[in-house]
């Protein structure tokens, strides 16, 4: 990998290593080395605000150093954090980053993976968590390589060439089993359209944790959003208030809340508001996601907690390696990461509602 010597070598002197150092924290080539040193090499990095010879690696190599970033929406604000440590991931590593929001449309997520690889780009990071890739079957046969973000990939590996993912259903589980240890027994589920696969995740976690403690996840409970079109990521606040204010209208509303995201819970606050309900005192709620909205919310939110930047360097050094070559036969292909209750002040032990 060529790059400018005389930048390498400066960045070597201030942060003392050999260039060789460098050259392999800028490719991602630092499983093996020292916490310490890494950080050390992308101080200096930013400080010098140096930049990789790109036009020499692209001339070499044949190939677009840019990386497509497909996400539903940064409207969202977990997409927005998702594609900044992303971004940042890939800069380190010489590469420049193209996001498009394309609201897990399949149609529009073909059309710009098809524009990127006519671009000469050959990378791209989905994180639609879409039931089937065989959309992409032929964009991955002429070469296009998909890294999917935040889905667990079975049946795809054909397709898709690596992946991080949050283990979806562990996550649900993990929420719903904080409500029933504080023994809410009427536990509802507020989300879009179930229809990806971290969605029909984060639920079947929830139904497992209520079955395994003698409880039921009735349909009537699973509230997606009604007749909104599409995913509802744009919405997704709305959405919540508009989820909870139904349940909460029923005859024998739930207790407790589980949000398919951060923002469906912090719509639901509203929605309990709205209705005269206190939250946690009538209504517990836990979200997903752990963005920054949650812990200054009033009260700060329970939720569980993805690990974004871990999450963006790995998937960002796995594409990097099949891109450039350099990944071995007996590197994972494929991540599941430990999701993370973090208990606020959202939820409480369950208060039987009186009847009037």
């Amino acid at each position: 990998m060529e790059e400018s010597m005389s930048g390498i070598h400066e960045v070597a002197k201030k942060a003392g290593v050999s260039p060789s150092t460098v050259s392999n924290v800028i490719n991602g080539r630092h499983d093996k080395m020292r916490p310490e040193t890494k950080r050390r090499v992308l101080e200096v990095i930013e400080q010098l605000k140096y930049t990789p010879n790109v036009a020499a690696r692209q001339l070499k190599s044949g190939q677009n150093c840019s990386i497509g970033l497909i996400i539903p929406s940064v409207a969202n604000p977990f997409w927005g954090l998702v594609a900044h440590h992303v971004e940042r991931a890939a800069r380190h590593r010489g590469y420049k980053i193209l996001i498009c929001n394309a609201e897990r449309d399949p149609d529009v997520e073909t059309r710009y993976a098809e524009a990127m690889l006519g671009s000469g780009i050959t990378g791209i990071i989905l994180g639609s968590s879409p039931l089937s890739f065989d959309y992409l079957r032929d964009l991955t046969a002429r070469g296009l390589k998909v890294a999917a973000f935040d889905q667990r990939v079975n049946g795809a590996r054909d397709v898709i060439t690596c992946g991080v993912s949050l283990n979806q259903e562990l996550g649900g589980t993990l929420a719903a089993q904080h409500l029933i240890g504080l023994g809410h027994k009427r536990i509802a589920t507020v989300s879009g359209p179930i229809k990806t696969n971290s969605r029909i995740g984060r639920m079947n976690g929830v139904r497992l944790a209520m079955a395994r403690s003698g409880l039921q996840l009735p349909d009537d409970m699973i509230w997606q959003g009604g007749g909104v079109a599409g995913f509802g990521d744009l919405e997704g606040a709305e959405l919540g208030r508009m989820g909870v204010r139904e349940l909460l209208s029923r005859d024998n509303p739930p207790t407790g809340i589980v949000a398919n995201n951060d923002m469906y819970a912090l719509g639901a606050y509203a929605g309990a508001r709205d209705l005269g309900f206190r939250v946690p005192d009538d209504i517990s709620i836990v979200g997903f996601d752990d963005i920054v909205l949650a812990e200054i919310a009033q009260p700060a939110l329970t939720t569980i907690r993805q690990p974004v930047p871990a999450m963006a360097e790995m998937v960002v050094r796995m594409l990097v390696a099949h891109l450039e070559g350099s990944a071995h036969a007996d590197d994972p292909a494929f991540i599941d990461i430990t999701p993370q209750l973090i208990v606020r002040g959202s939820t409480a032990p369950a208060r039987v509602l009186q009847s009037a």
